[in-house]
């Protein structure tokens, strides 16, 4: 056994029975590397990654590739999920060698954490250009050990390429300070312009998305183009996004039996997807998908939303009231072997419920053919274009396929607990519930707020990032307060509760404190920090400005500073929202696809506005409710001391925009007047 079999992370505990001598990063490692003169051969994944699951068959579990690593290398597993600090730092050193990076990620480095060689996976053997992994090792062990002066000068340099790299966001706010460019806020109908025009260039017509395979589903993308038609009546910009969402629904990038989206596709068809389904992306997907059906009144969007959040809530939810993070791509050491069905397999499990009467119309309804449409077997799918609602006869027979897919082997979950992601789904569910007024989702957003204030915030405040068995570990990142703010800002809109206010202050507090570069002589004006400043420190503090899979830390603190400003009226929060959104004006002007999640806090920074409820109307609040309004914040129920509320007699509604309120509206009809003339600005 291994140091790894108590860790929180399930990605570390599968590594547990290796016959490599794994440590978990921390002091334990470094110190026995620089003791016995050893570099350090760190590898990164998560647990739900196939190739990393690969790569620990073929060689960490083999004995004598084990021993090369153990009698030359001091071995060290991080999970990039529970560490993303330390995958940032260590990506960019692959990426500046190789040009390109990915998981598992292989690096080796220096007794003090430098690293000098990196790359993603290795084969058992030769194998498509790739040298086999234990030739590897004796090469660098090698060198190691007879040109030692030609490795430490290599781990000088990509030192100094990461943090280079990694400190973009200090080059930028320097820009911002030298009189290379005008300083203020870019003007948000440009940069949204300048986006959807970026877009139309990559998008792909026939099947949705931007860009070719592999295809990886970028909501915030398609949120700004539904943002785009609303503001401008653009029609071309709406049906970029509802071409996208309809080819991902229809695809198999889709789960049509227990709902729920993988994480990427193989191909530009959104078919064959890589299985494995990330918390992150059903809540970001479910979101992107409430706002279209917000925008259009599509019911399949609805539909969509609905059986997404309903496999998160049936699959991923961990004792206590939190979620998990992942379902893997793998089960029985199989990719996608317990999602795809062949007729052999439809008619057994139809004719076991003896309804026979529906197979003929549920191999049809899901293109299940004798060839199929990968590997033999057939990923369920919609045509594009046909209707994703399903007649009872079909809907019956998709309980009976769920349930005989779930007496397979099913992929393993990973039983981490993430502050971050958990923030993240709480605020969809948040947003959901109000939207469609479903109460379950509404008390799941409350019971996942209150696990994340109760289990992963320490006694002195200070949060943690992951939780699994009864314990939190690791100090949480700036990304985690961000999602934690957000959710607190969503809670408090959902219930009218003062409490989600108090405890949104209590996240930006913490946030700015912690992370902020402002006055620590670090740089980075305006901008935060990946990292807090009690935190372990690393090669080079790393920032998280670059939008992504997932949205950068700064673009959803910016989001959130912002929105708890005109919650709260605390001018202190719209200061430092808007030093983040002029941080990335830069990239905002010249390259804003790279900052897409900031253009949403562009947005409420530079075209905000308030809308207030006061006393019990129902049915003004339905108003709201029914339409998206994203650079909106809203405020009813209990009052606050906020400036939001003086002089808010009860009975009626206030829209607020660009510091001028309209006249009070007592009825539903004028406030839809109010509301739609808000959303044309």
């Amino acid at each position: 056994m291994n140091r790894l079999a108590d860790e929180t992370s399930a990605y570390l505990r599968q590594h547990a029975d290796n016959p490599v001598a794994w440590y978990p990063w921390g002091p334990d490692a470094l110190e026995r590397a620089a003791r016995e003169d050893k570099p350090l051969f760190v590898s990164i994944g998560y647990a739900s990654c196939h190739w990393c699951h690969v790569m620990a068959h073929e060689s960490f579990e083999d004995p004598d590739t084990a021993a090369d690593l153990n009698r030359s290398f001091i071995a060290v597993k991080v999970d990039r999920e529970e560490r993303p600090d330390i995958d940032a730092v260590y990506m960019a050193a692959v990426q500046a060698m190789s040009g390109s990076g990915g998981w598992p990620m292989t690096v080796f480095c220096t007794p003090d954490g430098r690293p000098f060689f990196g790359a993603t996976y290795f084969p058992p053997t030769d194998r498509g250009g790739m040298p086999a992994f234990r030739r590897v090792l004796a090469a660098l062990a090698e060198a190691w050990a007879d040109r030692r002066d030609e490795v430490e000068s290599q781990a000088d340099a990509l030192a100094a390429a990461v943090t280079k790299d990694v400190r973009m966001a200090d080059g930028l706010a320097s820009r911002r300070t030298d009189g290379s460019q005008s300083a203020g806020l870019p003007q948000f109908e440009v940069v949204l312009g300048a986006i959807v025009a970026d877009l139309t260039d990559r998008f792909d017509p026939q099947w949705g998305g931007f860009g070719g395979a592999p295809k990886f589903p970028r909501p915030s993308l398609v949120e700004l183009c539904c943002t785009h038609q609303a503001r401008t009546g653009d029609t071309h910009s709406g049906a970029m996004a509802n071409t996208t969402l309809d080819a991902m629904a229809a695809g198999g990038l889709y789960d049509h039996l227990a709902g729920g989206f993988a994480r990427y596709s193989t191909d530009t068809e959104w078919l064959v997807p890589h299985f494995e389904k990330m918390l992150t992306d059903q809540a970001l997907l479910a979101r992107a998908y409430l706002h279209a059906w917000q925008s259009t009144g599509r019911q399949n969007y609805l539909q969509v939303v609905t059986e997404t959040l309903s496999y998160v809530l049936n699959d991923l939810s961990a004792p206590g009231g939190g979620l998990f993070s992942s379902q893997d791509a793998d089960a029985a050491g199989v990719e996608g072997g317990h999602a795809t069905f062949t007729p052999a397999q439809v008619r057994q499990a139809l004719a076991a419920a003896g309804r026979e009467d529906l197979i003929e119309a549920t191999l049809e309804w899901y293109g299940i053919t004798e060839e199929g449409n990968w590997e033999g077997t057939t990923v369920l799918r919609r045509p594009l274009g046909a209707p994703l609602a399903r007649p009872p006869e079909i809907e019956a027979a998709r309980w009976l396929l769920l349930e005989a897919r779930r007496a397979r082997p099913q992929p393993a979950v990973d039983d981490k607990v993430l502050t971050e992601w958990n923030a993240m789904m709480a605020a969809t569910l948040a947003e959901a519930a109000g939207v469609t007024g479903t109460a379950q989702w509404g008390h799941r957003a409350e019971k996942i707020g209150d696990f994340l204030f109760e289990e992963l915030r320490r006694d002195d405040g200070r949060w943690l990032r992951s939780f699994q068995g009864g314990r939190a570990r690791h100090l949480a990142f700036a990304a985690d307060y961000a999602w934690v703010l957000e959710c607190c800002t969503r809670l408090a809109e959902l219930t009218g509760r003062a409490r989600w206010l108090v405890r949104a202050r209590e996240a930006a507090d913490g946030l700015l404190d912690l992370f902020s570069g402002a006055g620590a002589g670090e740089g980075a004006a305006g901008g935060l920090f990946t990292t807090g400043r009690d935190a372990e420190a690393l090669m080079v503090r790393p920032i998280d400005l670059i939008d992504g899979a997932v949205p950068s830390a700064n673009s959803v603190a910016a989001h959130g500073l912002l929105r708890l400003a005109a919650l709260s009226g605390f001018e202190r929060y719209r200061e430092a929202g808007e030093a983040i959104v002029e941080l990335a004006s830069p990239l905002l002007e010249s390259h804003p696809i790279a900052v897409a999640d900031m253009v949403g806090a562009l947005g409420i920074a530079s075209d905000g506005a308030e809308v207030v409820i006061a006393g019990e109307r129902d049915d003004l609040l339905a108003e709201v409710r029914r339409r998206w309004l994203p650079t909106a914040v809203l405020a009813w129920g209990e009052r606050t001391d906020s400036p939001l509320w003086e002089g808010r007699a009860d009975g009626a509604a206030y829209v607020c925009h660009r510091f001028a309120c309209t006249t009070p509206a007592g009825d539903p009809a004028t406030l839809a007047a109010q509301l739609d003339e808000l959303t044309r600005n």
